[in-house]
């Protein structure tokens, strides 16, 4: 693609990166067929190339965002399918997420809007506040058919929606989970922010199935949220700012006693994490340290699938549907070991059609756009339960949100899985099988 930046333009890093991404695209079109939102409304606006389009037009004539650029971005659901599908390598992610800066610096929405996306940004990424405002859920129910029929209003109803009945026990995972027999490696493991308050017995199977191949487990003081939620919101500051702090309290952890790898059990964190590297690559103070944990990030099932496993000691034989999350297999290109680690833990693996296509969770988008979102899980769900499975498995905590609030199936994670295979209890959402 041709572009016309001026050289005081390209002085700014942020543009250039982008001018490099713009130029490798050459028009093809091949990202259309695999873009969800394109597939669902048929919009060339509502497709990479057309993004694309609107994007350089944009940051080239250097104009605040404007209404039409704001609903189409808005629209991308960052599932990165169009990366997986591009001949050319046109980096999709890295110019997505300069748009939506450019237009949280430039576009002013309007007041519901700003409200809601401020609140998600508030609450969210921090554990005790999310859990509050799910416990406190209960007191905006009786508003859901006055918020369904505001459109400006329908984030709320979605929230509601999604907001499970009841939560689990607060976890207070252990400092350091000590490795049965002899240590075969040290690991820190990312306790997450939403996926903490509302499932986490992932990490707890995560923690058992590791110390069993003899793996330590430490949670390092400090970390927090990886800033994956307001990072696709457009909020740079917050998002560098905990890139910066889990950086530090991953650093601090490996001077301490070294660590193998910073494992992460929901996919969308680990993308994220893995481009620590990138975000930072401009501040001289995080760069190289950066630069150092996006190397060392590892989704668990990755981590698990170098290991030399032994036998499982039980093997169900049941019939597991494979959801393979978007930032799992598009952004971090995790397609064969999940599936293979199920495989070898014994259970008979189906693969829905249209697995590449997004189930609709990313993020904030099913609260944020809840009328695409409904329709891409509902399609989802679909070709999921059409495999004759009686169990769903994904890697990421959103998917299974998004997935189970419409599926008669139990929705698990992978690991529950591997850890129930390898003498771990048997999932709770399993129990009526």
């Amino acid at each position: 693609m041709q572009t016309t930046f001026t050289a005081d333009q390209l002085a700014n890093p942020h543009v250039a990166e982008s001018e490099k991404i713009l130029r490798k695209c050459v028009h093809c079109g091949f990202c259309l067929a695999t873009c969800p939102t394109y597939v669902t409304l048929g919009n060339e606006l509502d497709s990479p190339r057309g993004r694309i389009y609107l994007i350089k037009d944009m940051l080239e004539n250097d104009r605040p965002a404007d209404r039409q650029v704001v609903t189409h971005i808005d629209r991308c659901l960052s599932c990165l399918a169009c990366m997986t599908t591009c001949p050319s390598g046109v980096h999709y992610m890295h110019l997505v997420d300069h748009a939506r800066v450019h237009i949280e610096k430039t576009y002013r929405r309007p007041l519901a809007d700003r409200a809601i996306r401020a609140l998600l940004a508030a609450v969210l990424p921090h554990p005790s506040r999310f859990r509050a405002a799910l416990k406190l859920a209960w007191l905006g129910r009786p508003f859901l058919p006055l918020f369904e029929r505001v459109k400006a209003l329908k984030p709320l109803a979605s929230m509601l929606k999604l907001a499970p009945s009841g939560l689990p026990a607060v976890e207070d995972p252990p400092r350091e989970a000590q490795a049965q027999g002899e240590r075969r490696g040290r690991v820190a493991l990312l306790a997450g922010c939403a996926q903490s308050v509302l499932d986490p017995g992932i990490n707890q199977a995560t923690r058992r199935l590791l110390t069993r191949f003899g793996i330590e487990v430490v949670a390092a003081p400090g970390e927090a949220c990886c800033g994956a939620l307001v990072h696709h919101m457009g909020k740079e500051n917050a998002a560098l700012a905990a890139a910066r702090n889990n950086v530090d309290a991953w650093t601090a952890e490996m001077e301490r006693g070294g660590l193998d790898a910073i494992l992460i059990t929901a996919s969308g964190c680990g993308t994220t994490i893995k481009d620590y590297g990138f975000m930072l690559r401009l501040d001289p103070a995080y760069a190289e340290k950066a630069a150092r944990v996006s190397a060392l990030a590892k989704d668990v099932t990755e981590y698990l699938a170098d290991l030399d496993l032994p036998a499982p000691s039980t093997a169900s034989g049941l019939a597991v549907a494979y959801h393979s999350a978007c930032s799992m297999q598009h952004g971090q290109k995790i397609t064969r070991q999940p599936r293979k680690l199920l495989e070898k833990a014994g259970f008979a693996v189906k693969e829905p059609r249209e697995g590449h296509l997004c189930c609709g969770s990313a993020g904030t988008y099913n609260i944020l756009q809840p009328e695409i979102a409904r329709r891409l899980r509902d399609r989802k769900v679909k070709n999921v339960e059409a495999t004759g499975a009686e169990i769903v498995a994904t890697g990421n905590i959103g998917c299974m949100t998004q997935i189970g609030s419409a599926s008669r199936l139990p929705v698990v994670h992978t690991v529950e899985l591997l850890d129930w295979a390898w003498g771990g209890p048997k999932p709770e959402a399993l129990t009526a099988l």
